[in-house]
């Protein structure tokens, strides 16, 4: 698509949604496939010119795709501490800068995320001061998205109305990198200064081009270049600033000495006011907004002993040198608000709240708000893409694991600087990397055939932090792509290469893109094509592909500004600087071996997240099985994180209440050791958790000692009745199986201490879970138990009746989910509504109700497109330890539930279970509980808030 035809196109989409809107609410209905046509039949007359240009079908599909789409509910918890609200209708009135950042978005995003974007920042920037409110005031606060949702998007936005709303001075922290800087630069330029911010001309460009009134460009003291940072000579020419000029803006870096250069000149130049007690320089009449881009890198303070072990600040203390700058930038202001955005807080909620000295001012955290964006319906990121810990690879269609035999002869996970990667004694890719080579080609080929070759495609390599070694990958890569061009273009030696392309496309890629668009493709129509097809193009695809090196010392540059008319085809190789925040334009293939072990770390790496409206179903990504496993638990830390987050929102509480807790894995640790120096390997409570065995042991005299266990354990009970006979059975539901009340506590610690569980079960421990309830039995808590003996409840019922304690129960079927020696792994083993056993009706009603106060819409949650039509675990467990006063419920935290299940060998998948007993898996739902018993766990990792407890923050 030419530019000019691309200008058309978007002209004609951003008028169609703004008539499909209108439309959409005079019919309140949503929008059919009747009114795109009725609304662009209008538009055809008006924009008669426009519309010779462009594919009108495009048009219609594009414009289906975005009514198709949502968004989630965001929830904040926030702090009115010293706080005036001020943001209402009223005072958005004749925003400038707004309103042509929300005009230059409507033809690059569905108007359901333009709203969403209005009502973000909005929430966000009311959690701010008002810049005109005198007096000193500081606000600090987080905005938690996902990785590679748009954040940088989001801030851009804030920035608009920030600046509409009289803030003066903008600093943007962008990242630790020369390229990623100047990649938010010209984000910045495009959508907020409307003009490009690289030499003396300053031509229009985005928002530029809808507003050209020049008396209101904001002022930069940045620009897009790569040496474009806060220099000497920029201070020099800024001069003095008054409160009457328009917003000034810096985007720098995280570095030492451009901080320390920003510092000096508002020290020097922009401070009004000394503090006559401290001699400090002030700037108090110019209000100051601070955007930390990945706020959690480098900004963490990672020095020792902030606070001492009573939870009282270190005055003295020597912050670390960016975080000390950062906050003595802060300092040197009156009035002033920081905001943190990232994708991954485990370090930031590791800062000490009490963190603070005299010259440096207060630590970062966020002590103001939390704000948890949702994500968007097409947003594919972590849970979607990796299910859970215990998702299968079956379930997973975007990735292909990697066995360790296919890349580690050529890549070992430890190897040195200066290492010559070989494969099968040659210097050349293996076999896998060639794999997803093919696999970016017949990527791009799809794309061109479906009219998206003008668009960037880009393949990301990320094997190795060493330069010397990606160089060495980046002349095998070349190699291989020239090989394949050279066959495709001349006919040397084709025959065999072809067949073999043929067979992998129609037999592996094309199957694979209609199993992605099954599981994971809403809204679209995406065209396969013939192996003929792709053939005929790809000669062409082959042509413009290019191999870029993309670190500290490589040439290269990632040049999709200067290719937008005809559109980047890249494979990128490189390390830390493609690790995190870099955008990878039209990311289609990832071949990824890093072996980081920090969830924040790993996290940020997944540049594959993102959005791929129109060709989600031709990307790939092809990692090791370890790490699709280590990413399937990451992405459950962070769902705990955000389940724990929505349940204190609700309750209605205050970052500086946030009392949080992060699974700690075996072998990955949360964040840098250094960013977690406030955080304790210490005293846990499992309250308000689920705890469900999903690791066994594979040793036969292992599963026969946990089953007798639990033969033990269960005819000690006594007599059961049927599982049916519970308080409340809502309708339509049928169970197998059989259950106790009021069972002492002590049969069930008995049995824990019996049951063994296996040493690589990521928080599973029974003597410590044994140790815990004696614990909260001191208190009178977990004293009763209910026990159910849980068995398949639907299906063909054609495995026999297995006995254990004198009671029948047909088995359940789980397979496991990846291949070890010593372990048997399944998927998540209970069903969702197993923690409802027993509850009474006003209980069931009551978690259901919190469940759908606190649903949140957000598809990378996999919480479903409908609210919960039956109650969620979390919500359960609150209302089991609260109660809900109210409505009459009392707390019953005494009430423990344990659920036994036998998993049928047979069907394990696992040649060490032939001719074994049952597999015993358990799971145990524990009521909240404001209890401070608690037992010593390693594993278990918590910040400040929680080891301070929830009851010091009343000062």
């Amino acid at each position: 698509m030419t530019i000019s035809n691309q200008k058309a196109f978007d002209s004609i989409l951003s008028m169609a949604q703004n008539m499909l809107r209108l439309a959409a609410e005079r019919a309140q209905s949503p929008v059919t496939p009747e009114m795109i046509e009725k609304e662009l039949t209008k538009l055809s007359i008006m924009m008669e010119d426009d519309f010779v240009l462009v594919d009108r079908d495009a048009l219609v599909d594009e414009l289906i795709r975005r009514s198709s789409r949502t968004v989630g509910e965001n929830a904040t918890l926030s702090s009115g501490e010293d706080h005036v609200a001020w943001l209402d209708a009223e005072r958005k009135k004749g925003w400038t800068y707004w309103q042509r950042y929300s005009e230059y978005m409507e033809a690059r995003i569905p108007w359901t995320a333009l709203d969403a974007l209005d009502v973000a920042t909005d929430e966000v920037l009311s959690q701010l001061e008002d810049p005109t409110r005198e007096g000193a005031w500081d606000r600090r606060g987080l905005v938690v998205g996902h990785v590679q949702s748009g954040k940088t998007g989001n801030y851009t936005g804030l920035i608009c109305k920030a600046a509409d709303a009289g803030y003066k001075i903008i600093i943007v922290l962008a990242g630790l990198h020369n390229n990623l800087r100047s990649q938010t630069q010209v984000r910045l330029d495009e959508g907020f200064l409307g003009f490009a911010s690289d030499g003396e001309d300053r031509p229009p460009v985005g928002v530029g081009l809808i507003d050209s009134d020049l008396s209101v460009r904001p002022n930069s003291g940045t620009d897009r270049t790569n040496g474009g940072d806060f220099r000497t000579a920029n201070a020099a020419a800024i001069g003095n600033i008054s409160p009457e000029e328009r917003p000034w803006i810096f985007v720098v870096k995280k570095n030492k000495t451009v901080l320390e250069r920003l510092l000096h000149w508002i020290r020097n130049r922009v401070a009004d006011h000394v503090d006559p007690e401290t001699g400090r320089k002030l700037v108090t009449n110019l209000p100051l907004l601070v955007i930390d881009d990945e706020a959690d890198h480098g900004s963490v303070d990672t020095g020792e002993n902030a606070v001492d072990e009573q939870g009282k600040p270190d005055f003295e203390h020597e912050p670390k040198t960016i975080n000390r700058l950062i906050r003595s930038v802060l300092h040197h202001f009156s009035r002033k608000a920081y905001v943190g955005y990232t994708a991954t807080p485990f370090a930031n909620i590791f800062i000490h709240e009490r963190g603070e000295t005299q010259e440096h001012g207060p630590d970062l955290f966020p002590a103001a708000f939390i704000t948890s964006l949702a994500a968007p319906s097409n947003y594919v990121g972590p849970g979607r893409v990796f299910g859970s810990a215990s998702s299968t690879p079956e379930d997973l269609p975007l990735v292909r694991p990697l066995s360790d035999d296919e890349f580690q002869p050529w890549m070992p996970p430890r190897h040195k600087n200066g290492y010559r990667p070989r494969w099968q004694g040659e210097d050349r890719v293996p076999d896998s990397l060639a794999e997803a080579i093919r696999s970016f080609v017949y990527a791009c080929a799809v794309r061109k055939l479906r009219g998206q070759g003008s668009k960037h495609s880009s393949m990301l390599i990320h094997v190795t932090r060493f330069t010397s070694v990606q160089n060495a990958v980046v002349n095998q890569v070349a190699e291989y792509v020239r090989d394949l061009k050279g066959r495709y273009t001349r006919g040397i030696e084709l025959e065999n290469l072809e067949a073999s392309m043929r067979t992998e496309y129609q037999e592996t890629f094309l199957p694979g893109m209609q199993g992605i668009r099954s599981a994971l493709v809403e809204g679209e129509t995406l065209e396969d094509f013939s192996w003929a097809d792709i053939r005929a193009v790809l000669p062409d695809v082959l042509s413009d592909i290019r191999v870029r090196e993309i670190n500290g010392t490589a040439k290269d540059a990632l040049d999709y500004a200067e290719n937008d008319g005809t559109g980047l085809k890249v494979i990128a190789i490189g390390g830390d600087k493609l690790a995190r925040g870099l955008t990878l334009e039209g990311l289609c293939t990832s071949y990824f071996l890093r072996t980081a072990r920090m969830y924040d770390t790993l996290m940020q790496m997944g540049r594959w997240f993102g959005y791929r409206d129109g060709y989600l179903d031709v990307c790939r990504l092809y990692t090791s099985q370890e790490m699709v496993e280590w990413f399937g638990h990451i992405a459950d830390a962070a769902e705990e994180l955000r389940q724990e987050f929505d349940n204190m929102v609700a309750a209605g509480a205050t970052p500086k209440q946030f009392g949080l807790r992060v699974k700690s894995h075996s072998v990955l640790t949360v964040t840098s050791r250094a960013k977690m120096r406030n955080a304790r390997a210490m005293q846990l409570t499992y309250s308000g958790d689920l705890l469900q065995t999903i690791v066994f042991p594979n040793r036969k005299e292992d599963i026969t000692a946990n089953y007798n266990a639990t033969d033990r354990f269960i005819s000690a009970l006594g007599p059961s009745t049927d599982l049916n006979d519970q308080h409340f059975v809502p309708q339509g539901q049928k169970w197998n199986g059989h259950l106790w009340r009021n069972v002492s506590a002590l049969n069930v610690i008995s049995f824990l201490r019996d049951y063994r569980t296996h040493s690589a079960s990521f928080r599973i421990m029974s003597p410590l879970i044994a140790d815990f309830i004696e614990e909260m039995n001191k208190d009178r808590e977990l004293t009763r138990w209910t026990v159910a003996l849980i068995g398949k409840d639907s299906g063909p019922d054609d495995k026999p009746h297995r006995k254990v304690g004198g009671c029948s129960v047909n088995m359940l079927q789980r397979k496991r989910t990846t291949e070890h020696a010593d372990r048997y792994s399944i998927k998540t083993l209970i069903s969702p509504r197993d923690q409802a056993i027993d509850l009474t009706e006003p209980e069931w009603r009551a978690a259901l109700d919190l469940s759908q106060k606190t649903w949140r819409n957000d598809t990378d949650r996999n919480e479903g497109k409908e609210p919960p039509s039956e109650p969620r675990g979390p919500q359960i467990r609150h209302v089991l330890g609260e109660g809900i006063a109210e409505a009459g419920i009392p707390a019953r935290r005494e009430r423990g539930l344990i659920m036994l299940y036998l998993l049928d060998p047979e069907g394990a998948g696992v040649d060490e279970l032939k001719d074994a007993d049952p597999v015993v898996a358990w799971a145990i739902s524990f009521p909240s509980s404001t209890s401070e018993r608690k037992v010593s766990n390693s594993r278990y990792i918590a910040n400040s808030v929680l080891w301070g407890g929830l009851n010091d923050w009343v000062d």
